[in-house]
């Protein structure tokens, strides 16, 4: 998915207890194909382990002859994470890669020193249309693996953890949990899960990792008295097991990691821990050094020339 400006989210009203450090209810922007709802970056907090980007994508949907059409664009120093809970994108990128995203698959485009991708309905969903509602995340890497070379990994649904307890669903995209530990490499102790409820159960967010945050997909959950409704990003304090327990059925992503090596800059769709970094790779673009797409070279997106300077993003302040 390719940047696009949006207004910062706006903070939601703190709450009394200490297992919630922070909530954010993204900002809601009209991209045309469809509604995203950007939780991260925010002022409120800009970066959780190593996610930089948090967007919500639809839920949409596209009736016959319509679909989404990312053209091809550039990424440098991050990966990206795209997870759907409905519909299929077909990804392509500068290494070859050709397939369809579809619900519950890892879907792990390493950029590393640079990567080209598009972001397409394929030719047979636009003939009979879908629903498409998905997340993508963009996660920074470490200062001493940004530049590696560019991958690609998928995980079928049918190869990620799950935990599958009465009441309770939780596939394990990233890093370890319950027990379980998600065949992913994402080069940093990452954390991304799944979770399904059942309406009275409750699921405990282990602390395994120092930064963690909760999403919320459907339904309501509450946590330590509190309720909590789908779109709003939760940011838990750090040391403590939380209890979520769901008063209807609902759906919430885990996610988090531990605290980035240093500050990144985050410019249209490239991340770095270097400024300069940033500056090559608009002139890359700008000059057309960066690989093609194969199959999908007629069209890509420019490099939006007025878009401003790099935004620093800091990782969260040390706990209180």
């Amino acid at each position: 998915m390719s940047w696009h400006p949006c207004p910062d989210p706006v903070p939601g009203d703190a709450p009394s207890c200490d297992a919630i450090r922070t909530v954010i209810t993204p900002r809601a922007v009209d991209l045309g194909e469809m509604e995203v709802r950007r939780a991260l970056p925010s002022k409120a907090g800009q970066m959780i382990g190593p996610f930089i980007f948090f967007d919500q994508m639809g839920p949409a949907e596209f009736l016959t002859d319509e679909g989404i059409d990312v053209r091809p664009h550039p990424h440098i120093n991050l990966a990206t994470l795209t997870y759907l809970f409905e519909g299929e994108i077909r990804h392509r990128d500068s290494l070859g890669t050709d397939l369809a995203i579809t619900p519950g698959a890892v879907n792990w485009m390493r950029a590393g020193k640079g990567i080209v991708h598009s972001e397409r309905t394929s030719d047979e969903r636009r003939t009979n249309g879908q629903r498409l509602f998905g997340l993508q995340t963009w996660l920074a890497l470490p200062a001493a693996a940004e530049e590696t070379d560019p991958d690609f990994l998928h995980y079928g649904a049918s190869d990620l953890p799950m935990v599958d307890a009465e009441g309770i669903s939780m596939r394990l995209i990233a890093g370890q949990a319950h027990g379980l530990k998600s065949p992913l490499d994402a080069m940093s102790d990452t954390l991304y899960a799944d979770v399904t409820l059942a309406a009275g159960a409750r699921f405990e967010v282990e602390p395994l990792y120092v930064e963690r945050a909760l999403y919320t997909i459907s339904g309501q959950i509450e946590v330590t008295g509190k309720n909590y409704v789908p779109g709003q990003l939760l940011i838990l304090h750090p040391g403590d097991s939380v209890t979520v327990r769901a008063t209807e059925d609902a759906q919430f992503m885990i996610f988090g990691g531990e605290p980035m090596d240093g500050p990144r800059y985050i410019w249209w769709n490239f991340v770095s821990s270097r400024r300069e970094r940033i500056e090559q790779a608009q002139e890359e673009w700008r000059t057309g050094r960066f690989d093609t797409v194969p199959g999908d070279v007629d069209d890509f997106i420019p490099l939006p020339e007025r878009l401003g300077k790099p935004r620093e993003i800091r990782p969260q302040p040390a706990a209180e």
